[in-house]
């Protein structure tokens, strides 16, 4: 069977979804490889690396030969359309904004996987793209905000003086959270964190954190996930934070609901209030926003409510992509895996009786298998129909729709 690793062509994404070392893998299990020239390149990957790790090096890939295609990004319905009948994909789907290309991917006849369904389970985690991929996220956003700080994160004590050490604050507590913890404590900065979810109390103090305690009602949804508040209790979590966000000299906002806009932690008010000099970074600016006002891969300079300086509002884009090099090494393993689970005798065969494979598979044959995205389908079009009938969400609803 023939695999191929797309080139990704959206502004900004750098990551690969093979490395030479995947490459080895999927050939190990007895699959052709073809990538696309340059695909590497800005991840540290030359096309003759991937050539001696037994990949074919292709000016463009023919999708319409292919059995499985590898990608990062979300596809663009002409290249799902472009797929041939029957064959597999993997790579992130974000099902619930690429409707489009959801349709496409199903009308087409294709098995395709999307790793944001990955199961939350132990056996999953080496699959698991969203975890993968917010450590690097994580990581990024500290150094995104301490090239911006006009001041040491550490404390110093020198003949000069002593030097206080920056605070940070961390909302949610999630995998890119617990890494900003981590990343902030090892730069020397006093770090402190909060999470709606109770069993987070734990995790930030592993890592060197202090929980912020508030008072709010218990938000865990299944598989560890947040839930999203009611508008009042919303409300309430930000009136209790606004001094703990006055305090702050580094406010990095990380929070987010799957298959939801991110919910509101700041608003615009609560940014004027910190320090003149402070820096908010808001990771979760591509999914709507922890932070009023944040704008994807923009900074903004928010005047101080007492007129005597800024607060500069980063909005991350493309973080993982901003760091191709271990983005792509990790993300790489994660599909190299998935496919692993699905290989036999060199046959790439979804087996739909384990947990994993039916959770993270998004269409095939013909249908919508996420129960999710086939109703949101089905609302688009205001009328029950291939793409979201009642029959496929009910025999969809026990496998593992995230």
């Amino acid at each position: 069977m023939k695999a191929g690793i797309a080139r990704e062509v959206l502004d900004g994404e750098r990551r690969v979804a093979a490395t030479p070392e995947t490459v080895k893998q999927l050939t190990g299990l007895g699959l052709e490889v073809e990538i696309e020239s340059g695909a590497g390149l800005a991840s540290g990957h030359s096309d003759d690396d991937y050539r001696q790790a037994g990949a074919s090096v292709v000016q463009s890939l023919d999708l319409g030969l292919l059995d499985v295609y590898c990608h990062v990004r979300p596809m663009e319905p002409s290249t799902a359309g472009a797929l041939r009948r029957g064959s597999v994909t993997v790579g992130l789907g974000s099902p619930s904004s690429e409707l489009p290309t959801v349709r496409a991917l199903a009308a087409g006849g294709i098995t395709s996987f999307a790793l944001e369904l990955v199961p939350r389970i132990s056996r999953a985690q080496s699959m698991d793209a969203l975890t993968s991929q917010a450590l690097v996220a994580g990581y990024r956003c500290v150094l995104e905000a301490a090239t911006r700080l006009p001041r040491f994160f550490p404390l110093y004590m020198t003949a000069a003086g002593t030097i206080p050490p920056a605070r940070v604050l961390v909302l949610g507590a999630g995998v890119a959270g617990l890494q900003a913890i981590g990343t902030a404590k090892r730069l020397g900065a006093r770090v402190s964190a909060n999470d709606i979810r109770p069993a987070s109390a734990d995790e930030v103090a592993s890592m060197g954190g202090t929980f912020i305690k508030l008072d709010l009602e218990t938000a865990e949804a299944s598989g560890g996930y947040a839930r999203e508040l009611s508008a009042d209790r919303g409300a309430l979590q930000r009136a209790l934070l606004t001094p703990h966000v006055a305090q702050a000299d580094v406010l990095i906002t990380t929070a987010a609901v799957p298959g939801r806009r991110a919910p509101l932690l700041v608003s615009r008010e609560m940014v004027q209030g910190m320090r003149p000099g402070s820096v908010v970074v808001d990771l979760a600016a591509e999914s709507g926003g922890n932070v009023e006002g944040s704008i994807p891969g923009q900074d903004i300079h928010i005047p101080t409510a007492d007129g005597q300086g800024e607060v500069t509002l980063v909005g991350l884009k493309d973080p993982a992509s901003a760091m191709p090099a271990d983005a792509s090494r990790l993300f790489a393993k994660n599909v190299a895996n998935l496919i692993a689970l699905m290989t036999r005798e060199g046959v790439v065969a979804p087996d739909f009786e384990d947990e994993v494979v039916a959770g993270t598979c998004l269409t095939h044959d013909g249908e919508v298998r996420h129960a999710p995205t086939a109703e949101a389908l089905t609302a688009l079009a205001g009328e029950t129909g291939p793409f979201g009938s009642a029959h496929s969400a009910a025999n969809l609803g026990s496998e593992g729709a995230h």
